[in-house]
């Protein structure tokens, strides 16, 4: 997949996750469309997120926005983010809350884009989901 000239708002999960980087997402038979739109393609635990629950229930778009952020489950996800993908959702809510979303797409968009052959880096496998190459 190459990255689009823009990722669209609603690949942006309410944790801080860029769901364009995800292998779900990436996939070539039934991709997952993205924390924040419907199920299909969706593996079963991000079908269960207690956190989109909880922001659907808040009336909240990203946690960011809730008084009680970050949260106990926001810094449990952190920590695994943090250990396995060297990733802070903290650091990305942040950074959109500060910056706001449009400077936050530009970082992602380049941060993420392959070099070679401007195909999106998956997060979870540091490979490029275009040219196959490791990253």
């Amino acid at each position: 997949m190459k990255m689009p000239e823009e990722i669209d708002n609603l690949l942006f999960a309410p944790c801080g996750m860029n769901c364009m980087v995800c292998y779900v997402h990436l996939k070539d038979k039934k991709p997952c469309s993205g924390c924040r739109l419907n199920d299909d393609g969706k593996p079963e635990h991000c079908k269960k997120c207690k956190i989109k629950s909880c922001i659907q229930k808040k009336g909240l778009t990203y946690c960011y926005e809730c008084s009680e952020f970050p949260c106990k489950q926001i810094k449990s996800l952190e920590k695994s983010y943090n250990k396995r993908y060297n990733l802070s959702l903290i650091d990305n809510s942040k950074m959109i809350q500060k910056e706001g979303m449009i400077v936050f797409k530009m970082y992602e968009r380049k941060k993420w884009m392959c070099k070679i052959c401007s195909g999106v880096i998956s997060l979870h496998d540091a490979e490029c989901s275009n040219c196959k190459r490791k990253y």
